[in-house]
């Protein structure tokens, strides 16, 4: 779940958001946060951009065109899902 809200931000923010927007928007630890990023960068679905602001280094985020369509195909998956007609669970036998 951690993964998908990190993608969400990024997916409804400017192109490129900051590491602490993210964490805070989430809610999730600096460590958390720098564990699933790098996860997503693994697999293509996220971009770090690195640099400073002043003197104080900065870290942003953005999502790349996989990660995008990923994560809106995931999000009509659970529409999908979220729509489906309710079926009984099957008997034991």
């Amino acid at each position: 779940m951690t993964r998908l809200s990190i993608c969400g931000v990024l997916a409804a923010g400017a192109e490129w958001v900051e590491f602490a927007v993210v964490r805070d928007t989430v809610g999730i630890s600096d460590s958390v946060l720098s564990k699933h990023s790098r996860v997503l960068e693994d697999a293509g679905y996220l971009e770090v951009r690195k640099g400073a602001v002043g003197r104080r280094p900065r870290t942003w985020f953005r999502l790349t065109p996989k990660g995008r369509t990923a994560f809106t195909d995931h999000l009509t998956w659970l529409q999908n899902l979220a729509q489906a007609p309710d079926r009984p669970a099957p008997q034991d036998a």
